[in-house]
């Protein structure tokens, strides 16, 4: 007969200790795939945010683009003269192109500069001056030349953040939006 059966049979039997409450929660894998879903969920959401974000500022600016060629355009084959062009008629003109994404605030945030040059590199010379995070906009104006003169539209649009927290890393002034901009140079055609 085997010693070491008897000795385990006349020993009273022991509860296993309970393990820590630590090991318990490192062990315990009921509410994994909440936490790692959790976990993951806000890094999704933010690249989601940023992404649309980004596309929707990328359409501002080419519809922004898109308008400014078009009135340059009109400026350029004697459509709109300096006779019939002053300052509201081209924020008019611009805003009407520009309304199905930035709806009725569009005059507020707007700034254009037309004028007229007597070569192609004296309007490349012209700088975009901006002052503790705003743009600077008191020599704009709606200055078109005639026929076959060289003429630049500089246009400028203050683009809302839509998100939050992407605030402080797409917007460039200290209003917080983002400045959009398009320009356009040609010499008038012999209207």
């Amino acid at each position: 007969m085997d010693h070491r059966n008897e000795s385990r049979a006349c020993r009273p039997e022991t509860k296993p200790a309970h393990p820590s409450l630590l090991a318990r929660f490192i062990g315990n894998r009921k509410g994994a795939t909440a936490i790692e879903f959790t976990i993951l969920a806000i890094p999704f959401a933010l690249l989601v945010f940023a992404i649309l974000e980004s596309c929707i500022s990328f359409a501002g600016q080419e519809l922004l683009a898109n308008a400014t060629d078009d009135v340059a355009r009109q400026v350029r084959t004697g459509q709109l003269t300096a006779a019939n062009l002053d300052n509201n008629t081209l924020k008019q003109a611009l805003c009407g192109k520009l309304s199905i994404l930035t709806g009725q605030d569009c005059g507020q945030y707007i700034h254009f500069d037309l004028e007229h040059y007597d070569s192609f590199a004296a309007a490349a010379a012209v700088q975009t001056m901006m002052s503790n995070g705003a743009l600077v906009t008191t020599d704009f104006g709606v200055n078109p030349g005639g026929p076959l003169t060289i003429n630049m539209l500089r246009v400028y649009y203050e683009w809302p953040t839509m998100t939050d927290f992407m605030t402080k890393l797409m917007s460039n002034l200290s209003n917080g939006r983002t400045l959009l901009f398009a320009t356009a140079t040609w010499q008038n055609e012999p209207f």
